[in-house]
């Protein structure tokens, strides 16, 4: 029978079995296999994205004159403006040394943003020795 053949290719029973538990001593616990992720994997691999597709845009817009393309263009602070209006207007701020055209560039970032969350930035708490110093 197949079920016979399986079992044997299988080595049922024997020491070397996959399926063998190690022996535990009683005071450890198995560890979970499942660890909570603290950002959302799809939005942070979204931002990515947008940040690689950024630099590779920025590239293109400054090719031959690399330096005086910005240093950067800051997602976050362009998410903490309330309107496109004013992230557009921050955007060309950012790009008036570009001598090319640089609308289809901030309008297809302003769609690429609209999804996007602010990431939050994780502080530190400041030592105690600099609290009494203050």
């Amino acid at each position: 029978m197949a079920a016979d053949r399986v079992g044997r290719r299988l080595g049922r029973g024997s020491p070397a079995s996959p399926r063998a538990e190690p022996a535990r001593s009683p005071g450890i616990q198995k560890r979970q296999a499942r660890v909570t992720v603290k950002y959302d994997r799809r939005e942070l691999q979204r931002r990515l994205d947008t940040e690689k597709w950024i630099d590779g845009r920025l590239e293109e817009l400054y090719r031959g004159r690399e330096a005086e393309m910005p240093d950067e263009v800051n997602i976050d602070e362009l998410l903490e403006l309330d309107a496109d209006e004013a992230r557009a207007a921050q955007l060309q701020g950012i790009l008036k040394s570009c001598h090319n055209n640089t609308q289809a560039f901030v309008q297809e970032l302003l769609l690429k943003l609209r999804g996007l969350q602010k990431q939050q930035v994780l502080q530190r708490r400041p030592s105690p020795e600099l609290q009494e110093r203050a």
